[in-house]
């Protein structure tokens, strides 16, 4: 499950679509919505926890936060152009590619190799297709592999539809978060790969278990699924969630300064205790309060 939560960042543009899922009827959903005010308890803008995939015809919206979707002046994404395939194609190609790699066998501890072989396997892959792609780009073709999620239904997409007569403002785009991990040194990049290859035994049943996490707004759950997985590394929780929200909490709260009522929207392990966002902010001397 925590595979969904860090390498999704990424994967939502490149996933492939899936079946409907069949699960149950749901209760009525209550996904995470912050009211953010200032010192005098004006309100200036909002935070909600996102999901990049959800299965067709998922109902998330609730009145307050369509609401709030009116209300708000601009929304905060982590990337804008997710329609845009032929620049994150083109981008992956150019920031993943080095020559002169060792192979991709070579960068896995030997008990994983057969893993890696499987999932080449399952890919209709060679070896040989990697043997110019860093290991950080190969771990997340692979991600895609073993999540059977399509972000072609991601609460990210609709929102920024949603937005298309405002202002849209991302915190990185495509480049800036491939970036992320092509910063990362090699041991952690291996290191990324291998959560990969021990994360692909996740399930329909696996992923069915966020979405509710998710629509019911359990930040509790989603913050404990940050302590195992690849996030259980304290190197890459460091680089992939820890330091991007240091990063973005000082971009919003610029942001909530400027009178714009943004709606900032990222991915809701962003929002999760203990150094989520909403504890950031109120360490800057906002009043955040969570609304549903």
């Amino acid at each position: 499950m925590i595979r969904k939560l860090a390498i999704a960042l990424l994967a939502i543009a490149l996933a492939a679509c899936s079946q409907k899922s069949h699960e149950p009827a749901q209760p009525a959903p209550s996904p995470a919505l912050w009211q953010v005010a200032d010192g005098t308890g004006k309100t200036v803008g909002w935070l909600f926890g996102t999901i990049h995939a959800l299965p067709r015809d998922t109902e998330w919206r609730t009145p307050r936060l369509d609401k709030v979707i009116v209300d708000a002046g601009e929304l905060i994404v982590e990337v804008k152009d997710l329609d845009d395939t032929v620049k994150l194609s083109a981008t992956f190609t150019r920031m993943s590619h080095t020559d002169g790699l060792p192979p991709l066998s070579q960068r896995v501890p030997e008990r994983l190799r057969g893993k890696l072989q499987a999932l080449l396997a399952k890919g209709g892959y060679r070896e040989a297709d990697f043997k110019a792609i860093e290991t950080w780009g190969a771990a997340l073709m692979l991600a895609q592999l073993a999540d059977k999620s399509t972000g072609e239904n991601g609460v990210d997409k609709a929102l920024i539809r949603d937005f298309r007569a405002r202002d849209v403002v991302e915190l990185e785009g495509i480049e800036g978060q491939f970036a992320i991990f092509d910063q990362l040194p090699e041991k952690d990049q291996e290191d990324l790969l291998g959560a990969v290859l021990e994360d692909d035994t996740m399930n329909t049943e696996d992923t069915a278990k966020l979405e509710r996490l998710w629509l019911k707004g359990d930040m509790v759950a989603i913050s404990k699924e940050g302590d195992t997985g690849m996030l259980a590394d304290p190197d890459l929780k460091k680089a992939l969630l820890t330091d991007r929200n240091k990063r973005w909490a000082d971009t919003i709260a610029l942001a909530l300064d400027s009178g714009k009522m943004p709606l900032v929207a990222v991915g809701a392990a962003h929002l999760a205790p203990p150094a989520g966002l909403p504890e950031l902010l109120r360490a800057k001397g906002f009043r955040v309060t969570r609304v549903e």
